[in-house]
């Protein structure tokens, strides 16, 4: 089967697969202060975390048009996997399916399936290779639907912060969680629920925190090795290979991916972020 697996710029691609044709990541738009910065291959993420530092301004995001995920969606794959930031995040999932409706007016139906990750970054990232996975086998257009949603509703996502204040300024976290965490050196441990950002827990210093979220994480399922564990951090490589580490402690995973957070998952995380997904 000919197939593409497109998602909005919250899908955090390793540098490999940036490069692979079968993947189309959709840009969102990042606005700091009168600074707007498109969220594609030229994104420096470096350059991104001091802008944020050095303004005042709580930076925003917006979805991409619907017009662009159309576009998107006219080529020559006869399979269209679309995969979005949680709809309780983001408009990038509504955006995707009116593409959708736009593309079908104009072109008449395809295959073309638009799936809320109910998740962001490592998550977005671990869905859309599963996907590969059975696309690469052969699998029908219909079973993959079937199968896709199954694990997106089995998938389980955890990250720890530095920083709760951008999650806070932007409406997805209570003011009471954002001055604990920030004034007590209490770090939450915040996980998905169905694409709602939940605490499950906390400790004092980022370290604990991220012993503490390695513990939820590996009891949460039932057998680590049939999972693939992905690890999404902001700026923090040595970080993430610590988390990796205290995973394998844990349990053995089916694989084990370790990739870097575009612009809009680093507006969230912001410097230091973690992100998992398993």
């Amino acid at each position: 089967m000919t197939y593409k697996i497109i998602g909005d710029s919250c899908l955090d691609l390793t540098a490999k697969l940036k490069k692979d044709s079968h993947f189309q990541t959709i840009p969102l738009t990042l606005q700091v202060g009168q600074t707007t910065v498109i969220d594609d291959e030229s994104f420096n993420q470096k350059e991104f975390i001091q802008l944020m530092k050095n303004s005042q301004d709580c930076p925003k995001t917006a979805c991409p048009s619907p017009e662009r995920f159309k576009e998107a969606y006219t080529c020559p794959e006869e399979n269209i996997f679309v995969i979005c930031l949680s709809e309780h995040l983001s408009g990038s999932y509504n955006s995707a399916v009116l593409g959708k409706t736009l593309y079908e007016e104009e072109f008449g139906k395809k295959n073309i399936y638009v799936l809320s990750s109910h998740s962001a970054s490592a998550g977005e990232l671990n869905l859309a290779l599963y996907i590969r996975d059975l696309c690469e086998q052969g699998l029908s257009f219909a079973e993959i639907k079937k199968r896709a949603t199954a694990y997106r509703d089995d998938m389980k996502t955890y990250f720890v912060l530095e920083s709760l204040d951008y999650l806070r300024k932007n409406g997805r976290l209570s003011g009471l969680q954002a001055f604990f965490a920030t004034t007590l050196n209490i770090k939450p441990v915040m996980a998905g629920d169905k694409g709602i950002i939940v605490k499950i827990d906390q400790a004092r210093g980022i370290n604990k925190a991220l012993q503490r979220m390695c513990d939820h994480a590996v009891s949460s399922v039932r057998d680590t090795r049939e999972r693939t564990l992905v690890i999404a951090h902001c700026n923090c490589p040595s970080r993430a290979r610590l988390v990796k580490e205290e995973m394998e402690k844990r349990g053995s995973f089916k694989e084990v991916i370790i990739t870097e957070t575009a612009g809009v998952a680093t507006v969230y995380a912001n410097d230091g972020g973690i992100v998992i997904a398993l």
